[in-house]
């Protein structure tokens, strides 16, 4: 696992909040996170857990494998395969057992390409 990279995510943030039109009271709230702690975060001061970062990206409406990536937690490749899994799992208009049958295709065609072991 990388180093929380604390000073980009918190640009990140910022920029995703402005682009959102929400001052950071707004964010904070919504988020269930102290205004000035947020305000630290933003300016790289304070390093947020996994569940505060889970917890702003939901309050943002973006993806937090995406706030987990800029942090540092998580690398881009790790984020996509994240994805692309939940996006199986998520669709209503396949059942569980063609679900697990494409999940099952997906990784051995990672491990077939080299994309590493198998996620949880």
């Amino acid at each position: 696992m990388a180093a929380l990279n604390v000073g980009n995510v918190g640009e990140y943030l910022r920029e995703q909040r402005r682009s959102a039109q929400l001052s950071l009271r707004q964010l904070a709230d919504a988020a269930g996170v102290s205004n000035p702690y947020l305000s630290q975060i933003e300016r790289g001061l304070r390093k947020p857990s996994a569940e505060i970062l889970q917890q702003l990206a939901k309050a943002l409406r973006i993806s937090a494998e995406t706030l987990y990536v800029q942090a540092g937690m998580l690398d881009e490749r790790e984020r996509e395969s994240v994805e692309t899994r939940a996006a199986i799992l998520a669709d209503p208009s396949i059942n569980e057992r063609q679900k697990q049958a494409l999940l099952q295709i997906y990784e051995s065609f990672r491990k077939e390409n080299g994309a590493g072991a198998e996620a949880p």
